[in-house]
């Protein structure tokens, strides 16, 4: 089956779709600001702090104190934003993308709030409030600073498919231009139908809910494919198939499903495989360097140019404030802290790959690895391990949303340095709404305070907090490091670096390249290397991050989307006019990318209103 995620743009193709920037039209009515002009960015801006923003830090904090998972609001924002920029026409596309990154922002910091609620389980004393937003909002800024570094290697050279970033491009242009409109609305408003009513039977009829029915996780697999899913679930079910023997040997517990130990393995596999890249990367940087080459002057599209010297001051200058305010106003240990601006550095490239290809962004799986690696240096105090361990957690947040937002720009063309700007306004408003709206949780529903590790029992309700329930029992678990957590990280890296090795050497062959072009048994050959028996750890790590379900409903919209796409090719549409004529649209308009996009509208917008609901409803 053939992968239904076409490529990422050429350079020239995002390059040519970026030459007509907001700056460069007028509106289409008169009452609009000028684009490009101050006013054009504070009307921006002031949707996006003022509406879009609270909208989806509301909705994320009460989906992370009920639910334990959180909407990160880049589909949401996209379709809201995309309402205001109307009237610019297809040029709004680029003014929509700036509001959805910096509400999204805003929500991705919101929903950090349960690291206030843990602190509050573990009774530890509460610091200022102005304190932890000062802290959170220094970490916030060193993060994106972090994940904008990486998007020259996870967008631009490793083309990640980052399917919700995917679905956003899609709908801005669908929603902005109007050729596209008439040629892709239906079938994003269809998907976007379908996955509201998937979400709400999955709530409504049990079944559906028992068997972990998701609209989005199968329109994230409809967006990437089989290549990608299906290694998920090859991941997922030899897990399921060997937790009879991790139980036997005491790696589990009775009743433990293979993710408590799979997320160890599934991190470290997508380490060892990052060394390999890296390295290549690196080497490819010496040779450069050897041969004294020279990026032309033009060859990079304006629109797509970071100044590298100021974003490493950027990031230094945070990362140093990161260490000033932990040490002198919330009084943590020096040596802690800069271990967790370290470990920052790493997992937002992991978990910025696997966001980029599955949509999952592991980031309670990265917390709980950096308190096991602090247990294994000595760390003791619960207070510590939490300050510093809440340093990569809001780091991979916020670095890998970074991320997202720059493929989704790289697909419009929009300015990045601008886009830039608009994350860092909202990283702003997001540290002071995320300490907000926890105290205001808290204090409105006691229930909220209930350590739910000491009190199984509880009546809690819908307040079921399973994130916050992950992050306290991994610092509790700060010196009682099993020595299976060693095994399983050795293994991890072990099976990441030698199956990266092999497909690469493989892919070097071109006898093998030649075999599996050339037919249609080659290309079987190469689907079955490819996702079953070579697959990418990046793709099967997904297995060990989720509960088996999960990755089936994954790989059953890549199994849809890749048949689809193979027994059913057509000749690309035209904008306009008889076949043949007019411009072709892009290729990730396809059939299958938006009906999966419009899936993981659906169920964003429906957990949206749901959660803004109940907490209106609880407020009366």
């Amino acid at each position: 089956m053939a992968q239904s995620v076409p490529p990422l743009p050429s350079s020239s193709s995002a390059a040519s779709s970026a030459s007509a920037t907001p700056e460069g039209g007028a509106p289409r009515f008169g009452w609009l600001p000028e684009p490009g002009s101050w006013k054009f960015h504070l009307l921006l801006s002031a949707v996006a702090i003022f509406i879009l923003g609270p909208l989806g830090g509301i909705a994320a904090s009460y989906m992370n104190f009920s639910l334990g998972i959180f909407v990160g609001g880049q589909v949401l924002a996209g379709i809201l934003g995309s309402a205001v920029t109307y009237g610019y026409g297809p040029d709004g596309k680029h003014g929509a993308n700036y509001m959805q990154t910096m509400a999204a922002s805003v929500a991705s910091m919101c929903a950090m709030a349960v690291l206030i609620q843990a602190m509050v389980w573990l009774g530890m004393p509460q610091p200022p409030a102005w304190h932890l937003m000062l802290f959170v909002g220094c970490v916030g800024m060193f993060g994106v600073g972090v994940g904008m570094l990486y998007t020259p290697l996870l967008v631009d050279r490793l083309q990640l498919d980052y399917p919700s970033g995917y679905a956003v491009a899609n709908i801005l242009r669908a929603l902005t231009d109007k050729r596209l409109l008439k040629v892709s609305i239906a079938k994003l408003g269809g998907g976007t139908g379908l996955g509201s009513l998937a979400a709400w039977l999955s709530e409504h009829v049990a079944a559906l809910g028992a068997a972990g029915m998701s609209a989005s996780t199968v329109g994230a697999g409809m967006v990437v494919g089989s290549r990608i899913t299906v290694p998920a679930l090859i991941g997922g079910l030899i897990g399921a198939a060997f937790v009879p023997h991790l139980r036997e040997i005491g790696w589990l517990g009775k009743e433990d499903p293979f993710r408590k130990v799979g997320f160890l393995i599934a991190l470290a596999m997508i380490c060892g495989a990052a060394v390999v890249d890296l390295s290549v990367l690196a080497v490819q940087a010496v040779e450069r360097v050897r041969n004294r080459a020279r990026v032309q002057e033009g060859e990079v599209p304006a629109w797509k140019q970071v100044n590298l010297p100021r974003l490493l001051a950027w990031v230094v200058f945070w990362g140093v404030a990161v260490v000033l305010v932990a040490t002198r106003l919330l009084e943590q240990p020096l040596g802690f802290v800069v271990f967790g601006l370290a470990l920052s550095l790493l997992f937002v490239l992991i978990n910025g790959i696997a966001y980029g290809i599955s949509d999952q962004n592991p980031i309670s799986s990265a917390f709980v690895i950096s308190v096991l690696l602090m247990s294994l240096l000595g760390l003791r105090n619960p207070m510590v391990g939490m300050m510093a361990a809440s340093i990569l957690l809001i780091s991979t947040s916020v670095g890998s949303d970074m991320q997202q937002d720059r493929s989704t720009g790289w697909r419009l063309g929009t300015d990045r340095v601008i886009q830039f700007r608009y994350q860092v306004v909202g990283i702003v408003m997001g540290a002071v709404l995320c300490v907000g709206l926890a105290r205001v949780f808290m204090s409105a529903y006691p229930v909220l305070a209930i350590n739910q590790l000491d009190s199984p029992n509880a009546q809690v309700g819908q307040w079921g907090s399973a994130m916050t329930y992950k992050l306290v029992g991994a610092i509790r678990g700060l010196g009682s490091l099993s020595d299976y957590t060693v095994k399983a990280l050795l293994l991890g890296l072990g099976l990441g670096f030698t199956i990266e090795v092999t497909r690469k050497l493989l892919k070097r062959h071109e006898g093998y390249q030649r075999f599996v072009k050339g037919s249609r048994a080659g290309f079987a050959v190469g689907w079955t290397m490819d996702s079953v028996l070579l697959s990418s750890p990046y793709a099967a790590s997904l297995g060990g991050f989720v509960n088996l379900p999960v990755v089936v409903w994954f790989a059953v919209g890549g199994i849809i989307s890749s048949l689809w796409n193979t027994l059913g090719r057509k000749p690309a549409p035209h904008a306009a006019g008889s076949p043949g004529e007019g411009e072709v649209l892009p290729e990730d308009m396809s059939t299958t990318s938006l009906v999966g996009g419009g899936l993981i509208a659906g169920e964003s917008l429906y957990f949206l209103f749901m959660g803004i609901a109940g907490l209106l409803a609880l407020l009366w």
